[in-house]
């Protein structure tokens, strides 16, 4: 189960292929359930399901996790859910590792500016600011006690974390994968010149080191996982005067890097897991001759991402659908290859809950040089029988006779026949 195009995904449904069986890519276009006769059916059927949903990048994460748990009621799930979900927010994951008695860093939570203001208290020397959701090393900053920090970073709450130095002049972490209780490999991630965040996605260098981890972070990383209730993670640790750290662990964890670093893939571990916990059985020599390649083509169970066209045709004006997270309207739209990107009514797109914002772009306002930003956000759009995904403008259309306006990123894709319209 996963809604985005990463090389892990991939590199898992075609181990699963490649390893005997049949794979199946549950996204939002081909998922759905029903409740008959008080059954309750899921539907694409699997025999076991592999969450690999990136939820630090959703804004419907209880969404998302509900419908790994519609699946968890009737097949296993590697990752559960609820393990999924304590994994997600940082500072809960690290209490619960320090509840079982693992070492990590001293940390800091409030909800409000009143307790959040305290934290130097608990913490009186540099601090990571952290938000509690977040991915990819993105937002996060060292902290003084005479600093003004807040509660939030942008619209996530967050935490301080004390801040570890190791004994490199250039930052550095460990990040350890585990699979089903056993490592697959281990990388030493090294910071950017300039930067203290060893993040790969960020420009952190890496290079494998396995074989030189040791018992000490390796028994780290499998407990863990274990306390967490994960089957797999990626564990970041850390050595600091000579005992080692739990950074962080993370449930959805790349292995690019690690790829790159080790020569070694974690898919074909992943991919027996799953089908071992599915009843079947799995060779160690046929993941040992896989895992030294990272086939991240696209595999040809991945679903179509719309339906099939009724029409290749589009007229000067067209009927559309629009649905956003408050509902669903149809609307008529008008055809303009002038347009480089389809916008939409202000008032509309407040009616059907479009978003999330994902920029702006600037746009003429009228006579001379002056622009003004206008809001761009996504939205599923219904066109000629085929459901789409776009990036549209927001703009007050109310003295505009259609409340969208097909632009340019629309039309490129069909016929246009100026002379077709339809009823207003």
């Amino acid at each position: 189960m996963s809604t985005h195009n990463s090389k892990e995904t991939k590199s898992i449904l075609n181990a699963v292929r490649t390893l005997g069986h049949e794979p199946v890519w549950i996204r939002d276009e081909n998922v759905c359930s029903w409740i008959e006769d008080g059954s309750v059916r899921v539907s694409p059927r699997v025999d076991v399901l592999v969450n690999r949903l990136l939820l630090t990048k959703s804004d419907q994460q209880l969404e998302d996790l509900q419908l790994a748990a519609l699946y968890e009621d009737t097949v296993p799930v590697i990752n559960p859910p609820q393990a999924v979900a304590k994994t997600l927010h940082k500072y809960r994951a690290g209490a619960k590792l320090a509840a079982a008695g693992l070492p990590v860093q001293d940390a800091y939570f409030g909800r409000s500016s009143r307790t959040f203001e305290a934290w130097p208290e608990y913490l009186p020397d540099e601090a990571a600011h952290k938000p509690t959701i977040g991915t990819n090393g993105r937002r996060l900053s060292i902290v003084s006690p005479d600093e003004a920090v807040g509660a939030r970073i942008a619209d996530r709450r967050s935490f301080v974390q004390e801040f570890l130095e190791g004994s490199d002049d250039r930052p550095s972490d460990v990040r350890v994968y585990v699979v089903g209780g056993e490592i697959v490999g281990a990388m030493r991630r090294h910071a950017p010149e300039g930067d203290w965040r060893t993040y790969v996605a960020l420009g952190g260098e890496v290079e494998g080191v396995t074989d030189q981890l040791g018992r000490a972070p390796s028994r780290l990383a499998v407990e863990a996982t274990s306390v967490l209730g994960l089957d797999l993670a990626g564990v970041d640790l850390m050595p600091v005067d000579g005992e080692w750290y739990i950074l962080e662990v993370n449930a959805t964890a790349g292995f690019k890097g690690l790829f790159t670093a080790t020569g070694v893939s974690v898919a074909p571990h992943i991919a027996k897991l799953a089908i071992e916990r599915a009843g079947g059985s799995i060779g160690a020599s046929e993941v040992t001759d896989l895992e030294s390649t990272l086939d991240d083509s696209v595999p040809g169970c991945k679903p179509p991402l719309a339906d099939e066209r009724e029409d290749d045709v589009l007229g000067y004006t067209t009927r559309v659908r629009l649905s956003g997270r408050d509902g669903t309207e149809r609307a008529v739209a008008k055809s303009d290859t002038g347009a480089k990107r389809t916008s939409i009514d202000t008032e509309l797109a407040g009616r059907i809950g479009t978003g999330p914002l994902v920029g702006t772009m600037e746009v003429r306002s009228g006579p001379g040089n002056g622009t003004e930003a206008q809001p761009l956000v996504d939205v599923d759009l219904r066109l000629n029988g085929q459901w789409r995904t776009i990036t549209a403008s927001i703009t007050d259309r109310s003295q505009m006779t259609y409340p969208v306006l097909l632009g340019r990123d629309v039309l490129e894709e069909y016929t246009l026949d100026i002379s077709r319209t339809v009823e207003e």
